[in-house]
């Protein structure tokens, strides 16, 4: 257990944290010639501080972690976990983009509580992104840690920095697949895999 004196330093050092970022927007606000003292604008700093803290909180944490627990099974079929929402921050602008994470892997004697998928994925987007690395380390979390026979990953995300600025297509998707193992070399494991995240 922490001491009191670590907490205590940790909760002082993230309140400097908050101040910097706080006065990072201020002067961004001002510099877009906001008038950062009117009523809806004031606690805008403080509000935006507080959210980046909470959505930036995978920064620096190995998506490793997320599959601490992992149990013994004789299974050797596609285990699929689909419809994984996520939301996270395209780093080129910092702005959002969200979509659904499809995982499949096939176990080498271990596998892992379904919810950690989830979890994995969480921690994945909890720092600014690029949706080909997020691919990535979902993919290579999973084979690192499991050893599977094979992992194929897939991501279709839509991305704010195409909707809502720049070239302005809202309802653009891009789909990102990762094929390890088995799935790499077996053109019909990635079709059985692809059947069950269909949504025909």
């Amino acid at each position: 257990m922490k001491n009191t004196v670590v907490i205590q330093r940790e909760v002082d050092n993230n309140q400097v944290k908050n101040q910097n970022i706080e006065e990072a927007m201020r002067t961004i606000l001002l510099e877009l010639g906001e008038d950062v003292t009117r009523e809806g604008i004031l606690d805008t700093p403080k509000r935006v501080a507080k959210m980046y803290r909470e959505v930036f909180q995978g920064i620096g944490i190995d998506p490793e972690t997320a599959l601490t627990t992992t149990f013994a099974e004789d299974y050797d079929g596609i285990v699929t976990v689909k419809e994984i929402t996520f939301y996270t921050f395209c780093e080129h602008h910092i702005i959002p983009f969200f979509g659904r994470a499809h995982i499949g892997y096939i176990p080498n004697g271990r596998v892992v509580g379904l919810s950690k998928f989830a979890r994995l994925v969480e921690l994945t987007a909890q720092r600014p992104q690029v949706q080909e690395r997020m691919t990535t380390q979902i993919a290579n979390a999973i084979e690192t840690v499991l050893q599977p026979k094979g992992v194929i990953v897939t991501l279709e995300a839509e991305h704010l920095c195409m909707c809502a600025r720049g070239i302005k297509k809202p309802g653009t998707k891009t789909v990102t697949t990762i094929k390890k193992g088995l799935f790499a070399k077996d053109v019909s494991l990635c079709e059985e895999f692809e059947r069950s995240i269909s949504r025909d």
